[in-house]
C-alpha cells in the first residue's frame, strides 16, 4: 500500500480534507500532519514534517498545501533529499515526476479548485520517472545540496 503524508496551512485547510478522503478512497495510507483547522497557523514546520516523513521512508509521497502553495514548497525543499514541486495544473505535475523525480507535490488551496487538485494529485502519484538525461540532471541536484549543507557559515 502507497503512502502518503499531507499537510497544510489555515488556507489550505478544507483542500487537505478533500484530498485526505480522495486519497484513502483509492486505498492509500494517508497521515495527517496538520493542520486541524482554518485557523491560522504558521505553515514551516508543518511542510518539514511532511517532507521529513518522505525522507525518512515513512512515506512514499508528500503534499503540501497552503493557499498559494509557494511557501510551503519552499519550506519542504529546506529538507535534505527532499524535491518538492509547485504544481498547480496537470503539465507541472507530470514534468515535476517524470523529469525532477519530485517526492513532495505542492498546491494552492486558494489557486485550484478540488476537483482540479484531485487530478493533479491523481497525475502525480500516476507519473513514473523517466529517468535517462533527467536521472543525471536530479543527481546534480543532489550534488549541489550536498555541497551547499556541507558550507561552513552558509546561509
Amino acid at each position: 500500500m502507497r503512502k502518503i503524508a499531507i499537510g497544510a496551512d489555515h488556507a489550505g485547510f478544507e483542500l487537505k480534507q478533500h484530498l485526505i478522503k480522495h486519497l484513502s478512497s483509492k486505498g492509500l495510507q494517508v497521515t495527517d500532519h496538520g493542520t486541524d483547522s482554518t485557523e491560522s497557523v504558521d505553515y514551516p514546520e508543518i511542510c518539514a514534517n511532511v517532507a521529513r516523513a518522505v525522507r525518512d521512508g515513512k512515506a512514499e509521497i508528500g503534499i503540501v498545501l497552503g493557499g498559494s502553495g509557494q511557501g510551503e514548497q519552499i519550506a519542504a525543499n529546506k529538507v535534505h533529499g527532499v524535491r518538492a514541486a509547485l504544481c498547480n495544473d496537470l503539465y507541472l505535475a507530470e514534468m515535476a515526476r517524470s523529469h525532477n523525480n519530485a517526492n513532495v507535490l505542492s498546491m494552492g488551496g486558494r489557486v485550484v479548485s478540488p476537483q482540479q487538485a484531485e487530478q493533479i494529485v491523481d497525475k502525480f502519484l500516476s507519473t513514473e520517472f523517466e529517468g535517462g538525461r533527467h536521472e543525471r540532471r536530479v543527481a546534480q541536484l543532489g550534488e549541489i545540496e550536498k555541497s551547499e549543507s556541507t558550507l561552513k557559515n552558509g546561509v
